[in-house]
């Protein structure tokens, strides 16, 4: 009897390894009946990850979103799975229990059936209670080992986990390969360990196409007994995706497997929508380059679910470092420039920060780590003078033990830095606080929602919550979209003309009935008050004018912009926003810029009190933008 193999279709991470966004709700319901009617997945990809914070950022209700999205699959009979990140939960931080616990139970009962939990770090001690709570909310737990290479990433590392985390009660295990670097034999050799020690343990494996190994290994975690194989379709398999159902499919069949046929009338039609789907706004943010493979990917080793974003990343830093170059008449980088250096620094750090895989958020900090060298060596600064908060919890054991050993000049630096070295379970370092969300809903008059969906969404994304609530995300969103497309609409060709030869020298204008000729000049008006080419009081002097006021003159210091991101006073609920008035000795925490889903700390260089803070909460900022003044 011939073994059948069975496929999950990523709809959700193909989007998100190709850019920014995924569909909206009224897409995703759309294009749910033809994926249903392709008669080959016994599984999709519904939810997890960042998709919800996506849903804030459009000012949709993830909520909503998730059961719309996930009720035709659930009709069909066809199961459907999250991502989450242990001790992270479904964001980029670490999440109280009491949130990682209702968070189960929420997805369960908006119809999410499995929960693919990973931890960044391979720790179990993250996982343990990804497991206990999925499977109290009734969902099948499934555990991921987050593959790299490494010299200490070995095939019984691996072995040994698996065995761990089926002890502690995993129901699966996914054998999440996901920046595609894992190598086909070594793929292999893990899958049969796991499925020889657990034979009626069900195994999937995922994997990226981006490095070039993925039909290979796909075939090779085939042979070794695999269950399910995550795969993707046109038009956004490939590349920093997936490998392509069809291709899996054919490859798989022709060696003997079992698996379902492809309806390709309804495959044209899902390949259709989504393409209209690109073509509507979200090819906006998807960088044609994710299209591509690279096998440069195998030297970095960073996965394909954030190439989307680290294309717009670079993109956004390329444009201010060669701001920066050009004002000190220095030769500006191309794109590929910034990446390959960013790549080759990749491979220089990762060993010294003790071989963290490369998967959300640490491939995201690690990657964060070496642009931020990459920055301050170009410019003539020290590497490793600017580390986010979320980095040094990395590298000083609060996020969880790190798999290999920190280089010395790693350890000298925390010390010299005040750091100290956790070696406790993580958790225990955030403890419960759905009481201080629910207090915030009560306030604010705002509604639980069904099975406490509404009050999750807060505790889990709290700021992302609030401008949504607000409005604010959907017309930033609306803003940036409508930005986007018109820098992309062809601009019409400008025959310039001479000026001086359409300038009236008089012209009548009629004031209530009564015509007046007057006569009309060009140049500069002196006029008390006016201004030369605007009005007397623009947006920029109108700005300058009350900083002015507030600092009354008398600004001592200014805390300038270190990088660009986003302005933030706070990180999270339990810190206090500085506040005009208050003192501020040197060293301390001033504000956060938020680049590359980092907070990155922001010190005050002197002693000093506020007189003005210039920017908003969630302002947009660029390298050397003044955020706050000093008296």
């Amino acid at each position: 009897m011939k073994k059948e193999i069975k496929f999950s279709l990523l709809y959700r991470d193909m989007w998100q390894s190709s850019g920014k966004y995924v569909p909206k709700v009224e897409q995703l319901e759309k294009v749910a009946p033809a994926i249903i009617d392709m008669g080959c997945f016994d599984r999709v990809e519904t939810n997890g990850g960042g998709f919800e914070q996506i849903n804030l950022l459009f000012g949709e209700n993830p909520n909503i979103a998730n059961r719309r999205w996930t009720q035709p699959f659930n009709d069909a009979g066809i199961q459907t799975h999250m991502l989450e990140r242990a001790l992270n939960g479904i964001r980029m931080s670490p999440v109280p229990a009491d949130v990682r616990k209702l968070m189960f139970k929420v997805k369960k009962l908006q119809g999410t059936d499995i929960a693919r939990s990973f931890c960044g770090l391979n720790d179990p001690r993250n996982l343990e209670n990804s497991i206990k709570f999925a499977k109290e909310g009734g969902m099948i737990s499934q555990a991921a080992l987050s593959l790299t290479i490494s010299e200490v990433h070995t095939v019984e590392y691996y072995t040994n986990l698996a065995n761990t985390l089926i002890e502690m009660g995993a129901d699966e295990i996914c054998v999440k390969d996901m920046a595609g670097i894992g190598r086909p034999a070594f793929i292999g050799k893990i899958i049969k360990n796991i499925k020889t020690a657990h034979p009626k343990t069900t195994v999937q494996y995922h994997g990226h196409s981006g490095p070039g190994f993925s039909m290979a290994s796909i075939l090779e975690a085939a042979r070794a007994g695999v269950d399910y194989v995550d795969v993707a379709m046109e038009p956004l398999s490939w590349g920093t995706g997936h490998a392509d159902v069809l291709a899996v499919q054919g490859m798989l069949k022709d060696a003997g497997y079992a698996v379902k046929e492809v309806n390709m009338k309804a495959y044209m039609e899902v390949r259709a929508m989504t393409q209209e789907f690109i073509d509507d706004f979200l090819g906006y943010y998807i960088n044609p380059k994710n299209r591509h493979m690279n096998s440069l990917l195998i030297g970095s080793g960073l996965p394909g679910g954030m190439m989307g974003s680290l294309m717009a990343d670079l993109g956004n830093n390329l444009e201010s470092l060669n701001k920066w170059l050009t004002k000190r008449n220095k030769p500006t980088l191309t794109q590929d420039d910034l990446l390959i250096k960013l790549f080759d620094e990749v491979e220089y750090i990762w060993p010294k920060l003790g071989y963290p895989p490369l998967v959300t958020p640490f491939s995201q900090y690690v990657k964060n780590l070496a642009l931020m060298n990459v920055l301050q060596v170009i410019k003539g600064r020290e590497r490793w003078s600017m580390i986010a908060d979320n980095i040094w919890d990395m590298i000083i054991g609060k996020s969880g033990k790190l798999p290999g050993e920190l280089a010395p000049e790693i350890i000298e630096l925390a010390k010299a830095s005040g750091k100290e070295f956790f070696t406790g379970v993580p958790q225990e370092q955030y403890p419960d606080n759905l009481d201080v969300f629910k207090k915030e809903m009560d306030d604010n008059g705002w509604d639980y929602g069904q099975d406490d969906e509404e009050l999750f969404e807060l505790a889990m994304h709290p700021e992302q919550y609030r401008a949504y609530k607000s409005g604010k995300a959907k017309a930033d969103f609306e803003a940036d979209l409508a930005e986007k497309k018109a820098a992309a609409e062809p601009k019409p060709e400008v025959v310039e003309l001479p000026a001086a030869a359409f300038e009236p020298k008089s012209m009548i204008i009629d004031v209530n009935g009564e015509k007046f000729k007057v006569g009309v000049s060009y140049g500069e008006i002196t006029a008390a008050g006016a201004a030369s080419g605007n009005g007397s009081s623009g947006n920029g002097a109108a700005k300058e004018e009350a900083v002015a006021a507030a600092t009354n003159g008398n600004v001592a210091a200014e805390v300038i912009a270190p990088l660009e991101g986003k302005f933030m006073l706070t990180k999270d609920t339990s810190e206090t926003a500085l506040k005009v008035g208050d003192t501020v000795k040197e060293g301390d925490l001033v504000c956060y810029i938020e680049s590359m889903k980092t907070y990155n700390a922001i010190v005050a260089e002197s002693d000093g009190t506020v007189a003005a803070i210039l920017k908003a909460n969630g302002d947009s900022v660029d390298e050397d933008d003044v955020l706050i003044q000093l008296s």
